[in-house]
């Protein structure tokens, strides 16, 4: 059950700046920890940020930190990821996903794809 729809990818050139979002619906999002993963061609998938069901913890992996921040409104349902000072490292399929330990809960999106290239 639910669904989450990620939007924003593109192509964009180093240095830049996008904003991902990731819409939820049909289930409880202000219960769930949010997060964001990548996976780049011949990758295994990484986890790049999460934020907590209240928005007050989030963390993020030393590649991105200082660059990305990851938000959330829970009045809207929605997740975001801005991401600054691109680079093509950062290229990749990015990946909405809901979790909660109690009860069991996961769900991920479609994936958008983010491309940093001059």
């Amino acid at each position: 059950q639910g669904q989450l729809v990620e939007s924003g990818g593109g192509l964009v050139q180093p240095g830049g700046s996008l904003r991902l979002s990731c819409a939820a619906s049909g289930f409880t999002f202000s219960r769930c920890t949010m997060r964001w993963y990548r996976q780049a061609p011949g990758k295994e998938r990484e986890l790049v940020a999460t934020i907590t069901p209240a928005g007050g913890i989030t963390t993020y992996v030393d590649s991105v930190k200082g660059r990305f921040t990851i938000s959330r409104d829970n009045a809207k349902n929605t997740v975001v990821l801005q991401m600054n000072s691109l680079i093509p490292e950062d290229t990749a399929v990015y990946y909405c996903n809901a979790v909660r330990a109690f009860p069991w809960y996961s769900n991920w999106g479609q994936g958008t794809q983010v491309t940093v290239s001059s």
